[in-house]
């Protein structure tokens, strides 16, 4: 089973972390930018929990 196969895996049965940890991620990056890039971090993060299968509201 090649990396890919396993990270989908993994996101799928882990779905509600990953978003959380996505949210949480793009929390600091916010921070860390002074809040400069707010609207294009939320959309990204928004992005990326649309390929986990659980977007959330942020």
């Amino acid at each position: 089973m090649s990396f890919l196969n396993k990270a989908k895996d993994f996101i799928d049965k882990h779905e509600e972390q990953v978003d959380k940890a996505l949210d949480k991620v793009g929390d600091v990056v916010d921070d860390k930018t002074d809040h400069k890039y707010s609207s294009q971090i939320d959309k990204a993060v928004g992005e990326a929990q649309k390929r986990t299968g659980e977007e959330r509201a942020g």
